[in-house]
């Protein structure tokens, strides 16, 4: 995997610093799903009982901010400097986890739709974390570093483990105290070892609005979007809705199996140590489909990814009943939908080297946008059926239009730019 020349081919702490920044500000951003239950139930004590579409709503709102916003950290990256823009949307990060601390048990809803679009600009971290280590390095590593630096989405594995278990002994609230203190002491760490790429080795050209306007009529930045859009957005989607999903469908089976497995008795912690076995999957991937899009291309591989998560997609929403089996299945499609993610970061920066900032932002939109619809999706499936099975199949639908569109584009892609791109396409 081509590691030992991370050190030598790039700059080393920066690729670090970026994976900790993004991995902090990944868990920040993915806060509210692990502690859906436990926020619904605070509220409803309040007198505002939440229906399934209002909860999908707050789930999705960190989303849709975080996807609104990485075009803009995007444009910013290329114009004040990744650092500059990291630090800036860090403290914006840390004063939202604070505030919601301070107010405790008393916010309101409403609040909590502010908060939840403060904590966009941790999820919009993507777009600076992503360029940063990716300047440093050679187009032949791209998959790799990238993927690394992505790696950083494990941190929605610490909040499934650690927020349901914090809430129960300290309640909900300390979570975000947990949050921002941790930010804060990142947000140092990252100050210390992060650099800008020296202009000898990565030149930004600083973008205007007309920039944008000229990708977006490049028809290469609407299929990277689509693309991005089923395999970060199913993530980002799957990852932030877990805890909801097995705590209406599994809550009895988890009752029991947390006693006897874990002994646990508290069903919303041990939902939150599955959800985290399954995101865990597609975390620690992400590198992985990096590096096995290096190897046999990005193309090639987003096939095999794509076709995996269909059918297992499909299997979830036919034929799956048991809790073990749902765990598994939901496993793999996690795991397939990581390494989807370090596939098509691993043909970006390859069509678009030199606009990397800025397509980071479109791109890593397109993902916010596929994750928040993902999570709608699924509360309305619920909301109108009692059951999420017309969820999961028109994901399935909108994940074979992605492997029709890989079919459509490959074979210009490999005679066009990809001859000269530098790495396997």
């Amino acid at each position: 995997m081509k590691l030992g020349e991370l050190k030598t081919a790039g700059h080393l702490p920066t690729l670090i610093a970026a994976f900790l920044y993004f991995d902090f500000s990944f868990m920040v951003w993915t806060m509210l799903g692990p502690l859906a239950t436990e926020i619904a139930e605070s509220l409803a004590q309040n007198g505002y009982v939440l229906d399934p579409n209002q909860k999908a709503t707050l789930l999705a709102i960190p989303i849709l901010g975080g996807a609104i916003l990485r075009i803009v950290l995007g444009f910013l990256v290329d114009n004040i400097g990744a650092k500059k823009t990291a630090i800036i949307a860090q403290l914006i990060v840390i004063a939202s986890l604070f505030y919601t601390y301070f107010r405790g048990e008393s916010i309101t809803y409403q609040e909590l739709l502010m908060v939840a679009f403060g904590l966009g600009f941790a999820g919009a971290s993507f777009a600076v974390a992503l360029p940063q280590a990716g300047q440093w390095y050679p187009p032949r590593l791209q998959g790799l570093v990238l993927g690394l630096a992505g790696a950083g989405n494990i941190g929605v594995v610490i909040d499934y483990i650690f927020a349901p278990k914090i809430a129960e002994i300290w309640g909900w609230p300390a979570v975000f105290l947990v949050g921002g203190v941790l930010s804060a002491i990142i947000l140092l760490t990252y100050i210390l070892m992060a650099k800008d790429a020296p202009p000898e080795i990565y030149t930004p050209r600083k973008k205007s609005l007309g920039d944008y306007l000229k990708l977006l009529r490049d028809r290469d930045t609407w299929w990277f979007s689509l693309f991005y859009a089923v395999s970060f957005g199913g993530f980002v989607g799957f990852a932030n809705y877990m805890k909801v999903y097995l705590m209406n469908v599994y809550k009895p089976e988890m009752a029991e199996i947390g006693l006897k497995l874990l002994g646990e008795s508290n069903v919303k912690v041990v939902a939150g140590y599955f959800g985290a076995l399954c995101i865990f999957a597609g975390a620690m991937l992400r590198p992985v489909g990096g590096a096995v899009a290096d190897r046999l291309g990005g193309v090639k591989s987003l096939y095999i990814f794509y076709g995996v998560v269909a059918a297992m997609a499909i299997l979830n929403a036919t034929l799956v009943e048991s809790f073990y089996t749902a765990i598994v299945v939901l496993f793999v499609i996690m795991a397939f939908l990581g390494m989807a993610n370090g596939a098509v970061f691993q043909l970006v920066p390859q069509r678009f080297g030199k606009d990397m900032g800025i397509m980071t932002g479109i791109v890593g939109c397109a993902g916010g946008l596929g994750g928040t619809a993902l999570v709608k999706t699924l509360g309305w499936s619920k909301a109108a059926f009692d059951s999420y099975s017309v969820g999961f199949m028109i994901f399935t639908g909108i994940v074979l239009l992605a492997i029709v569109g890989i079919t459509m584009v490959k074979t210009r892609w490999r005679t066009t730019w990809g001859v000269h791109a530098g790495g396997k396409i």
